[in-house]
């Protein structure tokens, strides 16, 4: 077992406690948050120690669970990496890109595994999907959700946008040539909604939307590719695969061909839904951790995916300041 602690007890840091105590190789040693009255109903609702400090919580673990605000993500991470601890850090890693490079040196030198929460690619959906995903040239994502005043403090492209961003870049094995964007702010100071146009040296074109004005919530994927389309719905965990294979004889009479001309081989229209293995997302992101530390191999999504995710969120956020919606 590894001797684990959270730092941050909010919304998101409660379910990840939750989670901990429900994974058997977790020895969980309590947790700190910076205010009073939440370590004090946290330490009594779960029954675990809560710390007067982040420092003093550190000494007694292996591993810290970074679920703060994202502003202190960088002080939380070094102060624990300095003391050789393992790391999992929620995203986005850090504010900056210039905390993000400096991480990156003080992990490297100290030795330890970091992992970054990108859990969505986690999610149930998305590892069904996985598989039939190969050489995507175009990729479509809405990520979409009804107003909420939480995570209004940051732009919707860190808050929403960098899921889909994370994705993208982990199935898309190129280059970026291009970056084009556009965005609104409706009731922040930082754009509330989104759009960006990714394009690859390989060819293929992201197509990425996120908004926290709508009035429901929608989180889908599209990626078409050669002979196959493949629709991932992150909110339902639903997935659809529809891809075309060459039909020489066909003896199948209520099978859907689609006829090419030209005399070309004639294509079968091949509907599938792939199972679905219920899990919780994050539950299996730590449990992945933790199989990277006792292995000693790398994190399923490392330090440097959530410093790559980030650089590509800010150079969208540079050309929303120079969008002509932006600048009115």
């Amino acid at each position: 077992m590894l001797k684990i602690g959270v730092l941050g007890a909010g919304h998101l840091g409660k379910i990840h406690i939750k989670c901990i105590r429900e994974i058997p190789e977790w020895d969980i040693v309590g947790f700190y948050d910076i205010n009073p009255e939440i370590r004090e109903t946290v330490s009594k609702e779960f029954e675990i120690k809560a710390y007067d400090s982040p420092e003093e919580l550190i000494e007694q673990i292996d591993v810290v669970d970074i679920v703060t605000p994202t502003i202190s993500h960088f002080d939380c991470a070094s102060t624990a990496l300095k003391k050789s601890k393992h790391v999992f850090i929620e995203k986005p890693i850090v504010t900056t890109l210039a905390e993000a490079r400096e991480l990156i040196d003080i992990a490297t030198e100290a030795g330890v595994k970091v992992q970054v929460g990108h859990v969505e690619r986690f999610n149930p959906a998305f590892l069904a999907a996985s598989p039939y995903i190969e050489n995507p040239m175009f990729i479509e994502t809405h990520r979409l959700s009804q107003f909420n005043p939480r995570g209004t403090d940051i732009p919707v492209i860190l808050d929403l946008m960098i899921h889909d961003i994370d994705i993208v870049m982990s199935v898309v094995k190129s280059d970026i040539r291009k970056i084009s964007a556009s965005g609104v702010a409706i009731v922040s100071e930082t754009p509330d909604i989104a759009n960006a146009r990714i394009e690859f040296d390989n060819g293929c074109t992201a197509n990425l939307t996120s908004s926290r004005f709508s009035l429901k919530n929608m989180r889908k994927s599209r990626f078409f590719q050669k002979n196959a389309y493949i629709s991932v719905d992150f909110l339902k965990q639903e997935t659809e695969i529809i891809s075309l294979k060459d039909v020489q004889n066909n003896n199948d009479p209520f099978a859907m061909i689609l006829d090419l001309g030209n005399g070309k081989t004639p294509k079968q229209i091949i509907f599938e839904k792939p199972e679905i293995k219920q899990l919780n997302a994050i539950k299996t992101e730590l449990k992945s951790f933790y199989n990277s530390i006792i292995k000693n191999v790398e994190p399923p999504v490392t330090i440097i995916d959530g410093y790559n995710a980030l650089e590509v969120a800010y150079k969208i956020m540079d050309k929303l300041v120079t969008s002509p919606t932006m600048l009115q």
